[in-house]
């Protein structure tokens, strides 16, 4: 049973451009980054095609097993941005031109550069909660604890705001990086070690490679800074045992 005070969030990043490689997926991160800042655990990240039936099924699947659910991509003008027709679908909710978007978009427009193209960014389930877009205009929306924003990085992170006051999250969740010139064979056991000591705290170790030198960068997640304070300390005990060098990776 998990601790009432841990709540988890999912992410879905919608779209075939990020499956194909043609773009890089930052959305992740920056959601990541400020849902750990509201106390809020990212447990899972999936992504997917603009495919209706995929898009319902996870976002259906999402939706039960986590507190909140994030979409990203989907939600603009072409033929393959179905994300809000198909959220429509998973709540059984009507889908067309929601008032309030269309007025706020009608009135971003100068007049007659409100085409039918972009009245389609009106388009979404008619009784949603509007998230507003300071960059460009067209709002994004949620429906009960799923929130849809769009893909483009630069206009997903200015809508984040918004959304702040519509969560409840937990403690916020603190990180503290240490990084080594080791490899991860010659730390993992003593790590294993440290790591009963501290069930609460999250210990990641990820390898990295500069300078011509192989590193392991430590990543401490956890929500006490005691904790997470004593939990380093004992890492670096044993780094010192064994005449591991700490470095600066900046």
């Amino acid at each position: 049973m998990k601790n009432k005070k841990e709540i988890f969030a999912g992410i879905v990043i919608i779209g075939n451009e990020i499956l194909s490689g043609r773009t890089v997926d930052t959305n992740t991160s920056t959601l990541s980054i400020w849902l750990n800042s509201l106390g809020i655990k990212v447990q899972e990240v999936k992504t997917i095609p603009d495919i209706e039936k995929t898009i319902i099924t996870t976002v259906n699947e999402f939706r039960k097993r986590f507190d909140y659910v994030f979409t990203s991509g989907g939600i603009g003008p072409t033929h393959d941005d179905i994300t809000s027709a198909s959220v429509s679908k998973v709540f059984n909710m009507e889908y067309g031109p929601h008032k309030e978007a269309y007025k706020i978009l009608e009135s971003y427009y100068k007049p007659g550069e409100f085409t039918e193209g972009r009245q389609k960014m009106a388009h979404m389930p008619m009784k949603a909660n509007l998230i507003l877009n300071p960059s460009s205009g067209a709002p994004g929306f949620y429906v009960e604890n799923v929130f849809c924003l769009p893909g483009v990085p630069s206009i997903l992170k200015s809508m984040l705001g918004d959304i702040n006051n519509k969560l409840i999250g937990g403690q916020p969740i603190l990180t503290n990086t240490l990084n080594l010139r080791t490899v991860e064979s010659e730390i993992a056991k003593n790590l294993s070690n440290v790591q009963d000591n501290f069930n609460d705290i999250d210990i990641g170790s990820y390898p990295f490679f500069k300078a011509g030198k192989l590193g392991v960068s430590i990543v401490l997640r956890g929500t006490d800074q005691t904790k997470l304070n004593n939990c380093k300390s004992e890492i670096i005990a044993f780094v010192k045992e064994k005449k591991i060098e700490i470095v600066d990776r900046d």
